[in-house]
């Protein structure tokens, strides 16, 4: 697998939830979905990205439009960062196919999301991501995210996951750090922060690494925060941290990819709109997200 990957971060450090540009009538800017992922990856020094999660819109595109923008991001960054496709529905037989599709396409790894919308019981979850790490030969990451999706992964339904030999990682965005605890300290698996915020308290208390939405805009610096952290640093790991609450709380004030496109676009970066039931950003949150990104010292924009 390329990039810098451990036995500790099987994926890398520093991976962003990568967004999916659009053009102006909607469809898919495969153009600009290279560009941005160049971008991240010899920029922003990104280990790895997911492409085709939340943050990519997976929901409002086609499985067609998923595989064309995961075969982009290969082409163009795949021999130096590895890349993981969200792979997860609400429907194991599709999950099950989108992850085969995946694999064929050569990437580096899956991610599947709790099933939303039907919350299922936890046997149901067991079942749901074994079925789908049984479907490739890929490394897989569960992602735990019950205010999506409706349904939390339970601490020995995550155990009982967590056997399975291609089940290697977690992305973690609960906001329960007492589940977190447990959940490093009894799975065997990789912790990944799922949830910006929460970035340097996962990461000391033992994340592999964070798959981030404000990595658009600051991974170079996320990844200075944890390789300050692991270095012993951690006055300088939290000084960091404080620069980036502003950035962090400007991308959520609403839809985490209506603002990070919002930034883009600010910086000239490919993204495009977003898509319905999404709207973009009004002209009030470009001006307030504008005036926080310049708070938390982004590139590209000045108080």
């Amino acid at each position: 697998m390329p990039g810098p990957t451990t036995d500790k971060s099987p994926f890398g450090v520093m991976l962003t939830a990568m967004v999916t540009p659009f053009l102006s009538d909607g469809s898919v800017d495969l153009d600009g979905t290279r560009r941005l992922a160049a971008y991240l990856v010899d920029d922003l020094r990104h280990d790895g990205l997911v492409i085709n999660g939340t943050t990519g819109e997976s929901a409002t595109k086609t499985d067609e439009e998923d595989l064309a923008v995961l075969g982009a991001v290969i082409e163009e960054v795949g021999d130096r960062a590895t890349v993981i496709a969200g792979v997860g529905t609400n429907d194991t037989r599709h999950s099950v196919l989108a992850a085969k599709a995946a694999a064929n396409a050569g990437a580096h790894g899956i991610m599947a999301v709790t099933p939303y919308y039907n919350r299922p019981p936890q046997e149901g979850l067991v079942r749901h991501f074994h079925a789908i790490a049984d479907a490739t030969d890929l490394p897989m990451l569960t992602y735990d995210i019950p205010k999506r999706t409706g349904t939390g992964i339970e601490l020995e339904t995550m155990i009982r996951i967590g056997e399975h030999p291609r089940i290697v990682a977690n992305k973690d965005a609960k906001g329960d750090l007492d589940f977190a605890q447990w959940g490093m300290a009894s799975t065997g698996l990789a912790w990944y922060s799922g949830d910006d915020i929460l970035n340097l308290p996962l990461l000391a208390l033992g994340a592999a690494g964070m798959i981030s939405v404000v990595g658009h805009l600051v991974g170079d610096r996320l990844k200075d925060m944890a390789e300050a952290l692991w270095a012993g640093r951690s006055q300088e790991a939290a000084d960091i941290n404080a620069s980036l609450l502003p950035v962090y709380t400007g991308c959520f004030r609403t839809q985490g990819v209506i603002l990070t496109k919002a930034a883009l676009q600010m910086q000239g970066l490919p993204a495009g709109p977003v898509r319905l039931p999404l709207v973009d950003a009004t002209d009030a949150q470009r001006d307030l997200l504008r005036a926080e990104l310049a708070l938390g010292g982004v590139r590209g924009f000045t108080a």
